[in-house]
């Protein structure tokens, strides 16, 4: 079994553990009304967005999402969220030491506590439990999202049994040997979205593209056809379902709470590198963290 496999199947365990540390964490975390950020890079900025939209969806104030290297540094925020595995990303680090001088309050969300991010933030959420050894991320993110969540009152028990039935539902058959996948979401599953796409073009190196659902139907579908997947994962519009189908191409309809059914493509994401013969915890190009040195795009 691959790191990878075996971290996306520990997934239900580590988001009931995340949802148990969020009350004693509520002072660091994001209060009611603050004006908020979130930023990660990768994997982390997508679960950035799902983040904000959330905490927006729920009434507790004005949030942002950004890829660290992104970040406005001419707004002005009451606290920032940073997302990091690592706690080394180059682009992470920066803007936290320039939030630091500027006077703005973080905290970083953090899989290693034993990293250059820990002098860095003024506050830590440490998830060591669900760090990773596969460069791949999975379960790190879907836990940091879940502390997130469950800070804001939206994480329930069905999530968490959604996510074991997203670990023993076969997957559709033959999805396997396809070439092209959508992706699609409403609200905060849009991050997700994103983040399932992601998976796909790391782990199995597919053509792999994400959505908001209305929004597909203004250019993207053009490229849906014989051969091609397009999965929702979650709301979706009437009529979308059916417009896929036209087209010859295999149509997914998420049932299960989003971020279970980002667990499926995760699966799924591994099943394609494994028909391809890929090793889905070495990814083509990539690295567990993206360390900068001067001269490479580091925002100073």
């Amino acid at each position: 079994m691959s790191h990878v496999a075996y971290e996306l199947a520990t997934q239900p365990d580590t988001w009931e553990r995340a949802a148990e540390l969020a009350p004693a964490h509520r002072a660091v975390l994001p209060g009611a009304g603050e004006r908020t950020a979130v930023i990660g890079c990768g994997t982390s900025y997508y679960m950035a967005q799902a983040a904000a939209a959330l905490r927006e969806e729920a009434g507790h104030g004005e949030t942002d999402a950004f890829p660290a290297s992104e970040f406005p540094r001419h707004r002005r925020y009451d606290r920032v969220v940073a997302l990091t595995r690592s706690g080394t990303t180059t682009e992470v680090l920066d803007l936290l030491a320039g939030l630091r001088a500027a006077g703005i309050p973080t905290t970083a969300v953090i899989g290693d506590p034993d990293t250059p991010v820990a002098t860095l933030a003024d506050d830590l959420v440490v998830l060591d439990f669900a760090d990773e050894r596969s460069v791949v991320q999975t379960r790190f993110a879907t836990t940091a999202l879940t502390l997130l969540r469950a800070h804001l009152g939206g994480h329930t028990p069905r999530v968490v049994a959604d996510a074991r039935t997203a670990l023993d539902l076969p997957l559709p058959n033959g999805l396997e040997a396809r070439g092209q996948f959508t992706f699609l979401g409403r609200g905060w599953s849009v991050g997700l979205a994103h983040e399932a796409a992601l998976k796909m073009r790391e782990a199995s190196l597919s053509w792999a593209e994400a959505y908001p659902a209305m929004e597909y139907r203004h250019g993207p579908v053009s490229v849906t056809g014989p051969g091609s997947v397009t999965w929702s994962l979650g709301g979706t519009p009437d009529g979308i379902a059916e417009q896929v189908l036209r087209t010859g191409a295999e149509w997914v309809d998420g049932e299960l709470d989003p971020l279970a059914e980002l667990v499926r493509v995760q699966r799924l994401a591994v099943a394609v590198a494994v028909h391809r013969g890929l090793d889905p915890d070495a990814p083509r190009n990539l690295t567990r963290s993206v360390i900068l040195t001067a001269g490479e795009g580091a925002v100073r």
